[in-house]
Order: C-alpha cells, then structure tokens, then sequence
C-alpha cells in the first residue's frame, strides 16, 4: 500500500527525491565554489555593489542618527564662524592695499615716465650669475661704443611704452578676449588699481582701468565693480569654502563719434511687402570686443536661472576679475616680462606631471598582476562563460534554499 501510495518506508517518495535533490545540489555547489575563477568573479561582482555613505547612515540606529545631527548643527555653527575669519581677512586686505599703494604709485610714475628710477632703484642682480660674469668681460669693450652711441642721437622713450597691453597680449585669458581693434586702445592705459570696500560696507572690491587721453572715448577712468558674499547658504551651508563673488557691475564709456568698438554697424536690404521696391537700412549689432568687460551680463536675483551659456560667461568673468585682483595687479611686472605666466606654467606641469606619473604607476600595477598572475588572460577569454557559471550559481542557491525549505515543511 505504501509503494502504490508513493510512500517509502513512511516517508512521501517526493520528499525522498527533493532531499537527494537538494543533497546533489549541495555538491554541485561545493564543487562551483572551490572554482577559483568563479569565486574571483563572484568577489569582484560583490566588490562593485554600491555602498554609499547614505545607504549606511539609513542602517544607523535613531539614536545615532539623533546625534549625527548634532553634529551637523555643530558644523553649521563653524561656517558661520569661518565665514567672521573671511570677513577680518578682507580687513586686512584693506589694511595692507593701502601699504601697497604708495609702492604701485610709484610704479605707474616709473611706466608713464613721469619719474625717473635713480641708479639704485634701477640696479637688479639676475639669478644668472654665471651668466652676468662672462657678460662682465663683454662690458669694458662695449664702453667707447656706448659712449659714441649716447653721443649721437639716440631713441630714448619714454617710461615703459605699451606695459599694461604687453601683458594682456601675454596672459593667454586677457589675450582671448582682446581684438585687434581694441589694441590701439589698450595701448592709452596706465594703470589699473584694485580698490576694497570700506569698513561696514557690503564685501566687495573694485578694479580701477586708468587711461591717458586718447581718441576713443573722454572717461579718464573705467570701473568694475565685484560684489561678493561671505555667509553659509541658508539652503545648503555645508557648501561654504571662503567668500565667494555673486554679482558684479560695470559702468558707462562715453565713446567719441564712430569710435565704439562694441558695436558695429551692418548694412540689410527691405523689400516693401506692397510695391516691392527695396530699400537698405543700417543697423548697429554687438561686437565683440575687450570693451564688453565694462558691460557685464547681471546674476539673475529674481529667481530665475540663467542659461548655461549666460552661467559660463558670467563664471568666466568673475574669474577674470579675481584673476586681475590676486595675480595681475599685484605681480604686474612679472606678467610683463614672462616671468610670473612660465612659473605658472610650471606648476602646471607639474601637476599634469604628477597625474600622468599616477596614472602610469596605475598601469605598471595592472601589468604586474597580469605577470603575476597568468590566469588573468584566460579569465579575460572565458569571461562568458564565468559569468554563465555565476549565473548557474545563483540558481543553484536559490534551488537549494527552496528544496530546503520544502523539506522543512513537509516533516
């Protein structure tokens, strides 16, 4: 009656065949994980499971998340505090622009030629020593030709001609935005002077273009003007990192009659809709010149975002406003000469340097792996059908839980 039943000494032949099924299975399974491969292969698709910082703050008990968000308002609290140091960092700034000034002044004497520098403000040692040296044995045979060259009539200019435009043809941003038809202009400027909010007021800086007369326009003095801000984001203040600048303004040029180099005039036939004659108007379109710096695009304060296009430019242009700030008018002579843009380039060599010397120490580990282990190759070659094993083997896993489960039900 039990064989008819389909029973075997008791136990339901069904039973019997899961549990020789979920026995082999468990064979099979041993058998898969003493692979190797597929055990290298199964750890590398764990190891790329996504586990990120949030994910395992949201295991976190409530009491511990209750605490980490102490934290968080501890950290609001040094931003702000972080933000008061930036603000006694712009006082300072203050403080020492105007211990500077008297030095830039005497710059911009020594580049109009309104001074003269005296021989000991003139004499400057080169780090080329060697160098002076041998030129020193040239020096004394070079005397009388001198002497009979200042004898004669000779090109003397005066100050330092073109100084300020040298370095804009120099500083690869200033030179982007220059035309040709602004280098006449830029050749009248004198100087250009940073000057720093006042005690009390809203942090911003100002940066002053000085021009001598010229036929272009009457304004002895062009001016741009960089708001910034030194405050945590209300919404997000854990992205403070210093003052930052949100706006700027510039200001009108009074532009003499057909000098305005912003803008050009284009010539357009009409054709009359009714007795289709044609008639050719001119009109006036922007033009692209250095001189649309004076004319910036406004940071939108209404709400509205801008577009990507107007978010670049503006971008660019606070960054060339800092640019002029930190490195140009501070360092402005070695801008001229080349010195301070190769020290730049070198630094970022070095830096390129440094990533590219990564990255090839990167590779150099990859291939010493791929020595050390000479089964990478054929694990790059049999990648299918690993995967398929992973695959068998997850099925496996699966099948054996429900062959033990069923098992667990039935007895």
């Amino acid at each position: 009656l039990s064989e008819n039943c389909g029973f075997s000494d008791g136990v339901p032949a069904d039973s019997v065949e899961a549990a020789k099924n979920a026995s082999n299975t468990e064979k099979l399974t041993d058998q898969v994980m003493q692979n190797p491969q597929v055990l290298a292969a199964l750890q590398e698709r764990l190891d790329n499971v996504s586990h990120t910082p949030s994910s395992y703050i949201e295991t976190l008990p409530k009491a511990v998340k209750r605490r980490i968000n102490a934290l968080k308002q501890l950290q609001v609290r040094c931003a702000h505090i972080e933000a008061k140091f930036y603000e006694e960092v712009h006082d300072l700034e203050r403080k020492y622009a105007a211990l500077y000034q008297p030095l830039f002044d005497k710059r911009r004497e020594f580049i109009t030629g309104d001074v003269e520098p005296t021989d000991a403000e003139s004499e400057w040692h080169s780090e080329n020593e060697e160098e002076e040296k041998l030129a020193g044995d040239m020096k004394n045979k070079v005397v009388i030709a001198e002497k009979e060259a200042a004898a004669a009539e000779e090109l003397n200019p005066k100050g330092i001609p073109e100084f300020w435009f040298t370095i804009f043809r120099n500083v690869d941003m200033l030179s982007e935005l220059v035309q040709e038809y602004d280098e006449p202009i830029l050749k009248h400027l004198q100087d250009i002077k940073v000057k720093f909010s006042d005690p009390g007021q809203p942090m911003s800086f100002v940066l002053e273009f000085h021009f001598e007369p010229n036929d272009y326009f009457t304004n002895p003095v062009l001016t741009k003007t960089y708001k910034m801000k030194s405050e945590p984001d209300k919404a997000d203040p854990f992205s403070f990192e210093g003052p930052e600048i949100v706006d700027c303004d510039g200001c009108t040029i009074d532009w003499k009659k057909g000098k305005n180099v912003t803008v050009k005039t284009i010539k357009k036939k009409q054709k009359h809709k009714g007795r289709g004659t044609v008639r050719t108007i001119t009109k006036q379109v922007p033009n692209e010149s250095f001189f649309n710096f004076f004319n910036p695009l406004k940071a939108s304060g209404d709400g509205e975002s801008l577009d990507e296009d107007s978010e670049f430019t503006l971008a660019s242009d606070f960054e060339i406003g800092h640019f002029f700030r930190e490195r140009i008018v501070p360092r402005a002579v070695l801008y001229f000469t080349g010195e301070a843009i190769e020290d730049d380039d070198n630094f970022e060599e070095g830096e390129e340097g440094e990533e590219e010397e990564l990255e090839g120490d990167e590779e150099a580990e990859d291939e010493d792996d791929a020595e050390i282990n000479p089964k990478v190759s054929y694990f790059g070659a049999s990648q299918t059908y690993i995967c398929y094993t992973i695959g068998l083997l997850e099925m496996i896993l699966t099948l054996r839980q429900w062959c033990l489960k069923y098992i667990f039900v039935v007895f």
